[in-house]
Order: C-alpha cells, then structure tokens, then sequence
C-alpha cells in the first residue's frame, strides 16, 4: 500500500450509503498490495491484452484496449510493468494523456479461465527505452510505476476462448499486413509518408510505396 488514500469522499458515500465501509476496509488491507507477487506475475505473464485508462489534464477520461503476444506486458522489477505502444491511427489519445496526466489504471482480463487484475500507477513513456530492442515493432515503451495492485472478483466475466492471435502484431520473423484503412481514399493524403501505400496497379494494396 502506498501513502495515497484508497478510498475518497465519493466512494465512502457510496459505501457508508450501502454498508460496505468495513468491507471496503477489509479488502484494501488483505488483498491490495504494491509490489507484484508471483502469482501476478504468472498472470500477466499469459495475458495477450490489457485495458488502459488515462486522464487529460482536465481529468477528462479515456480507455483504450492494447494487445500483443502473451507476455507482452511485462513486470520489470517488483513493482513495475512495461509495455510497446506499437503502430496505430496516431491520436496518441492515452499516451498523449500521461504525458499531461501521468495516472493510469490498468486492468488485465483472462476470458478463458474467467479471473482479472487491476493496476494503478504513474506512467512515462520513451523512444529511447533500452527495451525497444526486444519488442520489434514497436514505437515508444510505456513503463507504468506500480502504486496499488489487486485482483478482482471474475463472478461477471464471461467466458470466451481465444481462436487466434491477431497477425497485425509486430514479432521476429514476420512482417504486419498494413490495415485496409490506410489504403482508404479519405485517409491516404493525411498518413505520414512511410505509411503511404500505392493501389494504383489495382493489385498493390496494402503494399507501402516505394
């Protein structure tokens, strides 16, 4: 646990308005920790995807889904994660947010065999993160500063099973097709040059430019 209060005014109203203050109580003092155990390794290990909520300054919310390979979040010390920002539309709307408002809330789900983990921290992002070199593909790295970590009940997960993993993720080996919407008419003109694809013989689409 950190220095930082777990519960604000607003969320004791709604406790003390449903009688769950000792409970609420109960479960930061036995389930919330601050540094990730083995088991919340293990986990985060597995998970191919992670949701992540950020903040504008102004405090004005945003929550974006991430994926990758299983493992592709990873816990680089005892209470620190890491992970690639990898191509995307280029709003930069949640890494452009901690750069303004460095919170984050972070949740990790297992559709498969229902269970979840909540992260909440400070995050800061780099080009220069030596960690680059083993994410090929990827642009920035994110490293998320752990405050409060604690698993969630999964009674309201429902149950899903994974048929494929997505082959635009960037891995040794292979090369990402390039997404139809970046060889759409509406779009072209604005992409930066090196996502720039030429469909002008009718059979190079998806195909950059030279």
């Amino acid at each position: 646990m950190t220095n930082d209060p777990m519960y604000h005014d607003g969320m004791r109203e709604l406790q003390d308005l449903r009688e769950t203050r000792p409970l609420a109580d109960r479960l930061a003092k036995t389930i919330v920790h601050a540094e990730f155990t083995d088991e919340d390794r293990a986990f985060i290990q597995r998970c191919s995807m992670v949701f992540v909520a950020t903040a504008d300054a102004q405090g004005r919310p945003d929550c974006s889904y991430k994926g990758g390979l299983p493992g592709f979040v990873r816990v680089v010390d005892g209470a620190a994660l890491a992970l690639p920002d990898y191509d995307g539309n280029g709003m930069y709307r949640s890494w452009g947010n901690i750069r303004v408002n460095p919170h984050v809330g972070i949740l990790f789900i297992d559709f498969e065999s229902p269970n979840r983990l909540r992260v909440n921290g400070v995050a800061q992002i780099s080009a220069d993160d030596p960690l680059r070199d083993d994410y090929p593909g990827s642009v920035f790295i994110v490293r998320i500063a752990a405050q409060s970590i604690f698993p969630a009940c999964p009674r309201y997960i429902h149950k899903m099973r994974m048929v494929e993993l997505s082959e635009y993720v960037p891995q040794n080996g292979h090369v990402p097709p390039v997404p139809a919407w970046k060889t759409f008419t509406e779009f072209r003109d604005a992409l930066p040059a090196r996502d720039r694809v030429d469909t002008s013989d009718g059979g190079a689409a998806g195909q950059p430019a030279p």
